[in-house]
């Protein structure tokens, strides 16, 4: 099969086709993605960074119960939804991703969550590729959590492949996750998890 051009990003190192043929039979301890046409290897998250998502995801569900935030959540990103991702939350409604095959549309999903590691690629993997693909997918808001600089920060309104709004708070503030999330997290415990 020759891969269209809508499935192939400039310069891409294989199609989309290919890099889910290789994902399927990676190994499970291997987590793939393909972030502006370039094989990623997303890192083993050591325990802070597990303990991170799940405060996440404890304070939405507090405050939203109907919401859930889905971890390694296969989605489809980018310009002509050439890349694939698997942010490590995916917010969204209860049941949003039933009946989905590994990787879903990124459509009724309300943010994404990324937490940094300690590794060389999160500059441009978490702070710029992935951050610009999540915007071009037009999720309404991507949460960074940058554990090498011990803030959140908060990107909204996606317009034309790029967040309008950008805002960084440390830790210890309070941070409301601007609509449709909708959200206030207290984030003092994240303190506990500096390093």
């Amino acid at each position: 099969m020759t891969p269209s051009t809508a499935d192939q990003a400039p310069h891409a190192q294989m199609s989309v086709e290919e890099f889910e043929q290789l994902a399927r039979t990676a190994p499970e301890t291997v987590t793939l993605e393909f972030i502006n046409g370039k094989l990623e290897v997303k890192p083993v998250p050591d325990g802070d960074h597990d303990e991170i998502i799940m405060w996440v995801a404890m304070q939405c569900m507090q405050q939203q119960p109907e919401l859930r935030l889905y971890r390694e959540r296969g989605l489809r990103i980018g310009g002509y939804r050439n890349g694939r991702a698997r942010p490590d939350g995916t917010l969204a409604r209860a049941g949003r991703f039933a009946g989905d095959g590994e990787w879903s549309s990124p459509e009724r999903v309300l943010m994404t969550v990324e937490v940094t590691s300690h590794d060389h690629d999160t500059e441009a993997r978490d702070r710029s590729e992935k951050r610009d693909g999540y915007a071009a997918a037009s999720i309404p808001v991507y949460l960074l959590i940058d554990r090498d600089h011990d803030c959140l920060v908060v990107y909204s309104e996606p317009e034309r492949g790029r967040y309008r709004q950008q805002h960084s708070y440390d830790y210890g503030d309070s941070v409301t996750l601007p609509a449709p999330v909708s959200i206030t997290l207290d984030t003092e415990e994240l303190k506990e998890y500096a390093r």
